[in-house]
C-alpha cells in the first residue's frame, strides 16, 4: 500500500495560468497518459472511494444559483422541506455504509451556518455519523472560523464548499454572493483544522479558458483542497439553465486529468452528472485519475448513476471501492 499523505501540501511551484492552459490543451491522449502516471505515484491504481450524499435540508435557499433546484429564485417542483431529525439521518449513514460508502456528507440549503438550534443539530449529526467509523463532511454555506471550529470539534473531517467557475465568469452564475465570499469561507474551514472539499461544476454556460481559469484557482490556494469534486451540470426544468446543451465528454476527462496533474495527492471526485456520462467517459476519467464517486440514485436533488451500474463498471474495469473501518462490503 502507498503511504497516504496526512494533508496536502502545496506544490514547491505554482504553476502560472499560461502553464495550465498549455496542460489542459495537451493531445487528450497525451494529456490522459501523464495524468495516470502521477495518480499511480501517489494512489492505489484501483481504489475509488465511495461516498454518499444527502439533503438534510432542501429547498428556499436564498441564493439565485443559476443551476440550482433548492434556490427561492427559480420556479422548480422541488418542494421546501425542513432540517431532518438527527434519527433519520443516522439510519441513512447506515444504510449508505452497508451498501459500500466509507464516507457521508450532508448538505443544508442555507446561505451560510447561523448560530441557532439547528446548527446544534447538525453538530449533533456529525458526531452520530462520526461514531459509526464514517469519514464526514458537510456543506452548508458560508461560514466563519468559530462554526468551522465547532464542526471540528464534533468530529467533521472536510467542508465542502465549491468555487462552482472562474472569478471572471462567476457573477453569471450567482450574484448574491462574491467569489471572495467563497475563499472567505474556505480560509476559515482551513484555520479551524479540517480538510476542504474544493471544486467546480462544468457546464454552466463557461468557455474553455473559464475551466482552465478555475483548475489554475484551485491550484494557486493556499493549500490545496485534499478533495476536488469535478461536477457536470444537470439541466433542471425551471432553472435558468434548463436548456443549457450537454458539456463535451472530453472536457470533463481533460478537467479530471488536469486536476490530477496540478493536484496529484489529492482525492479527484467524479462527482455530479454521471448518469449522463456514458461507461467510455467514466473510465479515461478513472484513468486520468479519478479516484471517489458519489453512490446513491440521487445527489441533492439530481439523479445519479445507480448502484447497479457502479457494481457492473467497477467489475469490468477491475476497480475496489474502499472499505470503510467497518468492514462493509459493495453490494446491490
Amino acid at each position: 500500500m502507498k503511504p497516504m499523505p496526512t494533508s496536502t501540501p502545496k506544490s514547491t511551484t505554482v504553476l502560472s495560468r499560461e502553464e495550465v492552459a498549455k496542460i489542459y490543451r495537451r493531445p487528450l491522449l497525451e494529456l490522459v497518459f501523464e495524468a495516470a502516471q502521477i495518480h499511480r505515484a501517489h494512489h492505489e491504481n484501483y481504489d475509488v472511494q465511495c461516498s454518499s450524499l444527502l439533503n438534510i435540508k432542501s429547498g428556499s435557499c436564498p441564493e439565485d444559483c443559476t443551476y440550482c433546484s433548492q434556490s427561492a429564485h427559480n420556479d422548480t417542483s422541488l418542494e421546501s422541506e425542513p432540517l431532518m431529525e438527527l434519527d433519520a439521518v443516522v439510519r441513512a449513514a447506515k444504510n449508505a455504509q452497508k451498501n459500500g460508502a466509507d464516507r457521508f456528507c450532508m448538505g443544508a440549503a442555507w446561505r451560510g451556518v447561523a448560530d441557532n438550534k439547528e446548527f446544534d443539530q447538525v453538530i449533533d449529526m456529525v458526531k452520530e455519523v462520526k461514531s459509526l467509523g464514517l469519514e464526514t463532511c458537510a456543506t452548508l454555506g458560508l461560514m466563519n472560523e468559530e462554526q468551522a471550529h465547532k464542526l471540528k470539534e464534533a468530529g467533521l473531517d472536510y467542508y465542502n464548499h465549491n468555487l462552482d467557475t472562474s472569478r471572471d465568469y462567476y457573477d453569471k452564475v450567482i450574484t448574491t454572493r462574491t467569489y471572495d465570499d467563497r475563499l472567505d469561507t474556505l480560509s476559515a474551514v482551513r484555520a479551524a483544522g479540517l480538510k476542504t472539499c474544493c471544486g467546480g461544476i462544468l457546464g454552466l454556460g463557461e468557455s474553455e479558458d473559464d475551466r482552465i481559469n478555475l483548475l489554475h484557482e484551485l491550484h494557486s490556494l493556499e493549500t490545496v483542497p485534499e478533495s476536488v469534486p469535478i461536477n457536470a451540470l444537470v439541466p433542471i426544468e425551471g432553472t435558468p439553465l434548463e436548456t443549457t446543451e450537454p458539456l463535451a465528454w472530453d472536457q470533463m476527462v481533460r478537467c479530471v486529468a488536469t486536476a490530477r496533474i496540478l493536484m496529484p495527492q489529492s482525492k479527484v471526485r467524479l462527482s455530479a452528472g454521471r448518469k449522463s456520462m456514458t461507461d467510455e467517459g467514466q473510465t479515461l476519467c478513472f484513468l486520468a485519475g479519478a479516484n471517489s464517486i458519489f453512490l446513491g440514485d440521487k445527489l441533492l436533488t439530481t439523479d445519479n448513476a445507480t448502484v447497479t451500474d457502479d457494481t457492473q463498471l467497477f467489475d469490468k474495469l477491475g476497480l475496489k471501492p474502499i472499505v470503510s473501518a467497518c468492514e462493509t462490503t459493495f453490494t446491490v
